[in-house]
């Protein structure tokens, strides 16, 4: 029996233009609005895997342990946070086993780790941290134009707590149902877990495609490292989706937890959009 939960740790904001690279403000209002600030408002959606004895925690959103300073530039809002929506539940922090990171930057990853006092630590005690050792090299030799998301704090003490297993390295994911992807546009070795629920599909696409007015192909963020891979990898993962008929999970969708695919005129476009909380309703209804 394996069981999901969205798990929101909050809302925070990025500059439309740069989530959306060359696609014209026009055309990119349209589906994500954005403040007098040219501000685009982004969920930090995490999602809780509990399976047997296993309770799986794919990303952390970004914590709260930077200063004011430091999280001002990100205009975090809303009210809620990793405890109140595990808490929702029936779980906490202790109770997670495994910590998947799909990838390291600050708005995935931070939450991952808790300061206290002069202290980093991890946030989840009980739990092995997973992450793909491409991605893992990858922010520890960050460049310039990363450096600023993998943050030392976000993960030095993941390693230093011996608790760090690479999904890629022969270790053994503790999961039959959740097969690991991995891709490079918007930074190498990120990683899309594909995950098995009830016969269907449920994609966590993570940055591949961050929300759903992301989906056409072109519409890529400047925040990724090699925009024309990206392109790629969305497209053919967009066309597996489709004849696979996968569900599609949103970490940053400020309306919209999943959906579905159609094909248009235009492209592959979201279809039906579904909450966590009725994926067993529309599974059943559609099958």
């Amino acid at each position: 029996m394996i069981r999901l939960h969205a798990i929101n740790t909050g809302f925070f904001k990025l500059d439309g233009g740069a989530m959306f690279g060359v696609v014209p403000k026009t055309i990119w209002s349209k589906t994500n609005i954005p403040d007098e600030l040219n501000l685009v408002p982004l969920a930090m959606r995490s999602l809780l895997i509990v399976e047997g004895d296993r309770r799986i925690l794919i990303d952390t959103g970004i914590g709260n342990k930077q200063d004011d300073k430091f999280l001002r530039h990100y205009h975090l809002h809303g009210t809620d946070s990793t405890d109140r929506s595990l808490a929702k539940h029936g779980f906490t922090k202790d109770d997670i086993t495994d910590v998947f990171l799909t990838h390291l930057h600050l708005d995935h990853a931070g939450g991952a780790i808790e300061k206290h006092g002069d202290q980093f630590v991890p946030a989840f005690k009980n739990a092995h941290y997973w992450s793909s050792e491409a991605q893992w090299k990858w922010a520890m030799n960050a460049n310039d134009r990363e450096k600023a998301s993998f943050l030392k704090e976000n993960l030095l003490p993941i390693q230093e707590s011996g608790k760090l297993r690479f999904v890629d390295s022969g270790n053994h994911f503790p999961s039959k149902n959740i097969e690991i992807r991995t891709v490079n546009g918007h930074t190498r070795g990120m990683i899309i877990p594909l995950i098995n629920y009830h016969n269907r599909i449920i994609a966590c696409v993570a940055d591949l495609i961050p929300t759903a007015g992301h989906v056409p192909v072109p519409y890529v963020a400047g925040y990724d490292v090699f925009p024309l891979t990206a392109m790629d990898e969305k497209k053919a993962f967009l066309l597996e989706a489709l004849e696979k008929s996968y569900i599609l999970f949103m970490t940053h969708d400020p309306e919209h937890e999943c959906f579905t695919l159609k094909e248009t005129d235009k492209g592959i476009r979201p279809d039906a959009f579904i909450s966590i909380s009725d994926l067993d309703y529309f599974i059943e209804r559609n099958t």
